[in-house]
């Protein structure tokens, strides 16, 4: 028997979770509500609460899973990539209590996590498959092998697509954080009302700086064009009058524009590398409608798809506890003194 602790702590969201031979057992996060009046997540103010709340949150993932700190066979921790103060708390707990246990160490890259999320639930994916992971700082085609063998073969050489998201919200002045109102808002919108561009990438690889400038020269002309035109620019007023009469819609186009750049990508991966075996990983696969629009796909292109509960899409420790299960059985133990990494390469 394995039974595992991991600590997720990569950016905002302190989480705790154990996992018994491939099962999770518990799976408990804590969102830190300050970052909400500042429009974003202030590192600083993260690592703070995550200090407040990683002893409260480790408690109640033990007790939820009924599990006791005797009984754990190792302690995992999330390593990299994200923010690096957030990292430090969630690394150094993770040493300490493995250290007083006499417990072995896990390190856990957090995007192969997010890829693994996919093997939680039943049914899970047949190796070899891909996985289309898409957060608010990474955007990438994974090639999974294995559990511990996979390598990005395609990803974005600028913007992620989460980020198109969040600052598409900050334009269109909806509050932090904006890119599950832009879902919201683009339910009740016509997806082809307004037309953006999609970016020509040579690859598998993805940009999404280009349609941020689009979007963002859309709303300062109120609608009359996504360039750069002068005679087109308008009030600020005028500008906050265009936003309210068509939000559904612009949020709709706009979403619509971003799935399609991702999907098209993601076809054109299984083509080349002759797969069936769907997934997609990371905060912004919990979007209603890349979500739909991937099991639309998935049935015209004959695949097998596979989409995360919402528990394990966001940042979770349920992913960190799987990934160090795994590793576990193949015996990948870290050393007291592995660092953890704000960039993180895989």
């Amino acid at each position: 028997m394995c039974i595992v602790l991991a600590i997720e702590s990569s950016c905002d969201e302190t989480s705790a979770a154990v996992c018994r031979d491939g099962v999770i057992l518990s799976n408990e996060i804590v969102t830190q509500k300050v970052h909400e009046q500042f429009g974003g997540v202030v590192p600083e103010l993260a690592s703070r609460a995550h200090l407040q709340n990683i002893v409260p949150v480790v408690d109640v993932a033990l007790k939820n899973a009924g599990c006791t700190l005797a009984e754990l066979d190792a302690i995992a921790f999330t390593q990299a990539p994200g923010l690096i103060g957030s990292l430090l708390v969630g690394a150094q707990f993770a040493k300490s209590l493995a250290l007083s246990l006499k417990k072995p160490l896990i390190s856990v890259h957090h995007m192969q996590a997010h890829v693994v999320a996919n093997l939680i639930d039943k049914p899970s994916p047949l190796f070899p498959f891909l996985c289309l992971t898409v957060s608010g700082g990474h955007t990438q085609i994974v090639l999974c092998e294995s559990p511990l063998r996979m390598r990005v073969i395609g990803e974005t050489i600028d913007d992620a697509a989460g980020e198109a998201f969040d600052k598409t919200a900050k334009m269109l002045g909806l509050p932090y954080p904006g890119g599950p109102l832009v879902d919201k808002y683009a339910q009740t919108g016509n997806p082809n009302r307004f037309k953006f561009p999609e970016p020509n990438v040579a690859g598998l690889n993805f940009s999404f700086s280009g349609l941020k400038t689009s979007i963002l020269y859309f709303l300062q002309n109120a609608g009359k064009s996504n360039v750069y035109k002068e005679e087109f620019t308008a009030t600020e007023e005028e500008k906050k009058i265009f936003i309210e009469q068509n939000l559904p819609d612009i949020c709709a186009s706009i979403q619509h524009r971003i799935i399609s750049i991702l999907l098209n990508k993601l076809k054109k991966a299984a083509e080349l590398n002759g797969i069936k075996e769907i997934c997609i990983a990371g905060g912004v696969s919990a979007n209603s409608g890349l979500r739909k629009a991937l099991k639309g796909l998935g049935d015209q292109q004959g695949w097998n798809v596979y989409i995360p509960s919402f528990q394990y899409c966001t940042d979770n420790a349920g992913m960190i506890a799987m990934m160090a299960y795994y590793k576990y059985l193949a015996g990948e133990f870290s050393e007291i003194d592995v660092a953890p990494s704000a960039r993180g390469e895989w």
